[in-house]
């Protein structure tokens, strides 16, 4: 029986097949029936060899291919482990320079922005203190031409002289308003020490009190602010 359980199972079943014809033969001092049944268990346990022994060794080839597998995903498994451990720190270190950048960006943007109004204002206020100085050196040639006016004589050949003087002096007024500059109307206004610088003061009762009675020199406008007071006379 030890020889039937043999790895080779090609010598298996010649073993088996032996034991057959072995048996089917005539043996001194053996039955006819005890032979038949051992020619039969002898059969049987060979068959049961000869059909196990593809099974296991079926069986082992697969488990040996999936031992493998498991081996090569564990392997796997274990490279990619570090190299992921390895790659959040990376992702979060940039994402923190990222997040740092787009502040400072941000904070350059509003600083260019206030600087450029900042800039913007001072320039206007710049312009606004030179306009405000070439006006105030105009105003006396103003002043000028309109004392003339008043004083023109009214003879018939110094007319046409009379009226260029009183062109040149509407062309002035015209480029005071262009550049923002415009003259005040003092007369029969009520004081405002904030327009007005009183020289003089009237007794009068037909006159309200605190009223601009004449204007002796004429106050002008730049923009919303006072180029120049008026010098007037007030009745108390």
């Amino acid at each position: 029986m030890n020889e039937y359980r043999k790895e080779d199972g090609t010598e298996q079943k010649e073993k088996v097949a032996g034991a057959e014809t072995e048996v089917n033969a005539p043996v001194g001092g053996e039955s006819s029936g005890q032979a038949e049944c051992e020619a039969q268990r002898t059969s049987k346990e060979a068959e049961e060899v000869s059909e196990n022994q593809p099974e296991e060794q079926k069986s082992s080839e697969e488990l040996a291919a999936e031992a493998a597998a498991m081996a090569a995903v564990a392997e796997e498994s274990d490279k990619s482990a570090p190299e992921t451990g390895r790659a959040k720190p990376k992702q979060d270190a940039k994402d923190e320079k990222i997040e740092e950048l787009t502040d400072r960006l941000k904070r350059n943007l509003a600083e260019f922005d206030n600087f450029r109004k900042r800039t913007e204002k001072e320039k206007m206020a710049m312009f606004d203190l030179g306009a405000k100085n070439v006006l105030e050196k105009l105003l006396p040639v103003i002043d000028n031409f309109e004392r003339s006016l008043e004083s023109a004589p009214d003879a018939p050949e110094l007319k046409p002289y009379a009226d260029g003087m009183e062109m040149i002096y509407r062309q002035l007024l015209k480029n005071l308003e262009e550049a923002g500059a415009k003259p005040m109307d003092a007369k029969g206004k009520p004081f405002d020490p904030a327009l007005h610088n009183a020289v003089m003061h009237v007794e009068d009762e037909s006159l309200e009190e605190n009223v601009v009675v004449e204007e002796f020199q004429k106050g002008y406008y730049y923009k919303d602010g006072v180029l120049r007071h008026s010098m007037v006379k007030v009745a108390n």
